[in-house]
């Protein structure tokens, strides 16, 4: 096989995947509880794509776009190319872009009664922990970071003042600001120093009865008035919010790796939430400097309902001996100018991290497309997980 055949194969596939995630998205057209811009917002910033997928299909033109699965669908006969219902609709009727929603889903980001943040909590010592830590003390506010143990707490000081240091040497903090950040923050190897936080966000491993166990204790502990908030990427808010006993007080805020750069939170409405706890969370997110985009309580939320399939395809596609990884992310960038193809993305979320949230994609929607891809199986169960190990689909040599 040629290296122009090898491109050939790649910039097909790289068409095979782009226009399925395109139409995963139009499908949430149906769905009634996302609203475009959001989609586009969440898209753009939690994956740094040049632009959203209903951007992207308004540039195209919704008649192109279909014209285009409609071969696709006849060549691979895979129904993430069947046209969205949506999308077929608005370009029978002629629509170049997707008509403006007639209205918007009520998101609280407008409502009055933001309750005071004067102290963060941060449950957790890993790097989601550790990046949530590190923007809260930098932007001014009094945090409190709680680890399992004395020596994790004293790493993960040790590991938020080596990233503010990083921040210096790029030049987007001072050295008076580092020092700032860090005297901001306080370590605790026991629970019960966040029972004077005034919103509490818990950052531990993505495993449902550990988080429940968690919000348990912090329902119990924390202040009547503290907003209690999950980090989670995928497992349900809801069932953290039951945990708790106070479901009024408990959202999702999904924040995305690594959480000094990336500007996007997901901040995550259950049937319970209090008004009040959503526009507190909006208004911290516009204080750390981010962008808060509402979501529904369903599994992936907008991000990972969208990546997810998208990445596992193209792993599916390798096991089918049908692209080269290195050919395939080559292609992506270069046809659609994503900044990362989907193995090179992979490997930097971490192989065990994408197994886990493809897991619960397939688990919650029981789509046998879904089901995980057997490479990203096997090389989890071999301990190859990505940049962090040195191995993955391309960190190191692939098994």
């Amino acid at each position: 096989m040629t290296l122009t055949s090898e491109r050939r194969l790649a910039t097909e596939a790289a068409e095979e995947l782009v226009y399925g995630y395109l139409n995963r998205a139009a499908r949430l057209d149906a769905l009634g509880h996302v609203d475009r811009a959001d989609v586009d917002t969440a898209m753009r910033l939690g994956c740094r794509l040049p632009a959203g997928p209903f951007e992207t299909l308004d540039g195209i033109g919704l008649g192109a776009a279909v014209r285009t699965l409609d071969g696709l669908y006849e060549r691979t006969g895979h129904p993430a190319h069947d046209p969205a219902e949506a999308l077929r609709r608005y370009a029978a009727e002629g629509r170049r872009t997707f008509p403006t929603a007639a209205s918007t889903p009520d998101t609280g980001r407008d409502r009055a009664g933001v309750r005071p943040i004067a102290r963060v909590g941060v449950l957790g010592s890993g790097t989601m922990a550790r990046g949530i830590a590190q923007v809260t003390a930098a932007a001014g506010i009094p945090s409190v970071l709680v680890a399992r143990s004395a020596a994790k707490a004293v790493a993960a000081t040790a590991a938020i003042g080596e990233s503010l240091a990083d921040a210096v040497r790029r030049g987007k903090n001072t050295k008076e600001g580092r020092a700032e950040a860090l005297d901001r923050i306080a370590v605790a190897d026991t629970i019960t120093a966040l029972s004077t936080c005034d919103l509490v966000v818990e950052a531990i491993v993505e495993d449902l009865p550990a988080k429940r166990a968690a919000f348990a204790e912090l329902g119990q502990l924390c202040r009547p008035d503290a907003v209690l908030a999950t980090t989670t990427s995928s497992l349900s808010v809801s069932a953290c919010a039951e945990a708790a006993g106070r479901p009024g007080d408990v959202l999702g805020m999904h924040f995305f790796n690594p959480a000094p750069v990336m500007r996007l939170v997901e901040v995550v409405r259950t049937e319970w939430t209090d008004g009040d706890v959503l526009a507190t969370a909006y208004a911290l997110c516009a204080r750390l400097g981010k962008t808060g985009v509402p979501c529904a309580d369903t599994a992936g939320f907008i991000v990972n309902y969208l990546l997810f399939p998208y990445l596992n395809e193209a792993a599916k596609m390798l096991d089918r001996g049908e692209v080269d990884a290195e050919e395939l992310d080559g292609a992506i960038q270069d046809e659609y100018g994503y900044p990362m193809g989907p193995f090179a993305l992979m490997d930097a979320v971490g192989l065990d991290v994408s197994l886990a949230i493809q897991r619960r994609l397939h688990e919650a929607y029981g789509d046998p497309d879904l089901t995980p891809a057997a490479s990203l199986e096997r090389l989890v169960a071999a301990g190859h997980l990505g940049r962090k190990t040195g191995s993955g689909y391309l960190a190191g040599k692939r098994p």
